[in-house]
């Protein structure tokens, strides 16, 4: 019960109503900067729906019109577990992940839910450094999601643009943004203070 109370204490959930999006409010400071970027690129969505309905379709024929899908067909029960996992668990989880960012007085706050369950946090006085970037997904970092590449670790979504953060102990974060150059501002108002 007191670890319920201590998360409550430091993060309250609040509802704005004119955006009727949710704010977080870490220790109690709202955020400077917010940015919730999702996967909503046609190609990801394409391919996934596909896969989805390509599965769907393969359950429905071999378990309901008793048709084996395939010349090599997989058994009802492994079929059902495919048509769970691929047709109906892996859409949602790409609807529902979500990159966000936050910058508080006291630092970066960033989490890739559902991956990170909570927050986290690089503080100011760790920044030795910071720019706007724009990168190569595929070649700078493998993709995109949580990824490690020749330039060091990224957070990202889509698009090629984001702040790379330069660590006081060496280590570089890039976090994509679909509005890097308000993200570097917030981080420069936040340096400030």
């Amino acid at each position: 019960m007191v670890l319920i109370e201590q998360w409550q204490k430091r993060y309250n959930h609040i509802r704005t109503s004119s955006s009727e999006k949710y704010v977080m409010k870490i220790n109690n400071t709202s955020p400077i900067y917010q940015e919730i970027q999702h996967f909503r690129q046609l190609w990801v969505w394409v391919l996934m729906l596909f896969i989805s309905v390509l599965c769907i379709y393969g359950a429905v024929q071999q378990l309901i019109m008793d048709t084996p899908f395939g010349n090599n067909p997989a058994s009802d029960s492994m079929l059902i577990v495919i048509t769970v996992i691929f047709g109906f668990g892996f859409p949602v989880f790409m609807y529902k992940i979500n990159l966000t960012t936050e910058v508080h007085e006291d630092g970066l706050y960033f989490r890739y839910f559902p991956l990170h369950l909570s927050f986290r946090k690089i503080n100011l006085e760790d920044i030795a450094g910071f720019n706007v970037e724009t990168y190569r997904a595929i070649i700078d970092y493998g993709g995109w999601g949580i990824k490690y590449g020749r330039k060091g670790q990224a957070y990202n979504v889509s698009g090629n643009r984001g702040v790379q953060l330069q660590l006081s102990d060496g280590k570089r974060i890039l976090i994509g943004s679909q509005r890097a150059e308000e993200l570097a501002e917030a981080l420069k108002s936040a340096l400030r203070k």
